[in-house]
């Protein structure tokens, strides 16, 4: 990848395949690697989530620092949720930070930033940095987000399953019960019982407060 190779150069990257076929050697981190993303699907490819506990083990029994930094969304999927765990118990530092995360960002040995960029059709464009003041300023960004995150261990937020997510949508998206009820397929009497369910669960005494609350948990 000779694109790379110069110190204050930025390489930007079409789609995850491109990025796979060309960058995945810069990932093995010999010192330190750092995540921050809003889920597991953001480097799905990179990671490669079949076999990833083992090999994560592997990479910290060598002596490699990991750190990763989530929003709620990643409770979405009880699959990611249960990753996350395997992946504490062989020594990742796992936190979840409420605070949208914008820049979604790789830090490998705090020497490459890979940045991934907001989907636009699906596809997301990956910027692969090496400029040494620009890593530093991202690798204190993810100290400062690291900071505010909370332990998995110690996060008890209530869960919102992917139906719960879609009502928390359309509390916020200004259309009526009726509306939102046929947006998602819904009778109007159904509709009604999620809210009331999504609000119990969120301990919330208002329509709004729940929105608020789901907001909080990574419902955008």
């Amino acid at each position: 990848m000779a694109e790379t190779e110069p110190v204050d150069h930025v390489v930007v990257l079409h789609g995850e395949r491109e990025l796979c076929a060309r960058a995945q050697h810069l990932f093995e981190a010999k010192h330190e690697f750092t995540c921050a993303a809003r889920d597991l699907s953001t480097w799905a490819m990179m990671e490669m989530r079949d076999g990833i506990v083992e090999r994560v083990r592997r990479r910290i029994a060598s002596g490699v620092r990991m750190r990763k930094v989530y929003n709620p969304e990643v409770f979405a999927d009880t699959a990611y949720a249960a990753e996350l765990t395997e992946l504490v118990g062989v020594g990742v530092g796992v936190r979840i930070c409420r605070t949208p995360l914008p820049h979604e960002t790789i830090i490998i040995d705090r020497r490459i930033a890979i940045t991934a960029g907001p989907p636009v059709d699906g596809v997301r464009n990956y910027a692969i940095v090496q400029a040494p003041d620009v890593v530093a300023g991202l690798a204190m960004l993810f100290e400062v987000t690291w900071d505010s995150g909370v332990d998995l261990a110690d996060f008890d937020e209530p869960t919102l399953d992917e139906r719960n997510r879609e009502v928390a949508k359309m509390l916020g998206s200004g259309l009526t019960d009726e509306a939102s009820a046929r947006k998602l397929g819904l009778s109007l009497r159904t509709y009604r019982r999620r809210v009331a369910e999504l609000m119990e669960l969120l301990e919330a005494d208002s329509r709004f407060q729940a929105g608020l609350r789901a907001r909080d948990l990574g419902v955008r």
